[in-house]
């Protein structure tokens, strides 16, 4: 059994007009470039990026650059390596405590 027309309802199909297809190709071909064109245009725009710091972090950039600013005493550093290579350099174990629980009242705001 063979079926016609199934999809044209007994409408005979109409010949390609190949003029129509080539111009419709070439409408297609010319707004895929002009669209390539545009988005390389935009590519080259200078980005609008910007960055902001939170207050901590600007504080810790503060800290930073006064750390680096700061004189150092090369004497005391030296004697204190010195010390330290020898063996002869003691840490107080109570005194270390003490200033370390200080530091972190401090930081975290804690009344010791």
């Amino acid at each position: 059994m063979a079926i016609n027309n199934v999809n044209n309802n007994g409408v005979p199909k109409t010949p390609l007009d190949n003029s129509k297809v080539s111009q419709q190709q070439s409408q297609n071909q010319t707004a895929v470039q002009q669209e390539a064109a545009a988005k390389s245009q935009a590519g080259k725009a200078p980005r609008q990026d910007s960055v902001s710091l939170t207050q901590s972090a600007q504080q810790l950039s503060q800290v930073q650059k006064k750390s680096t600013e700061a004189p150092v005493d090369q004497e005391k550093v030296d004697k204190l390596k010195k010390a330290i290579e020898t063996g002869e350099y003691r840490v107080d174990p109570e005194s270390l405590a003490r200033k370390i629980a200080r530091l972190e009242a401090q930081v975290f705001g804690i009344k010791s």
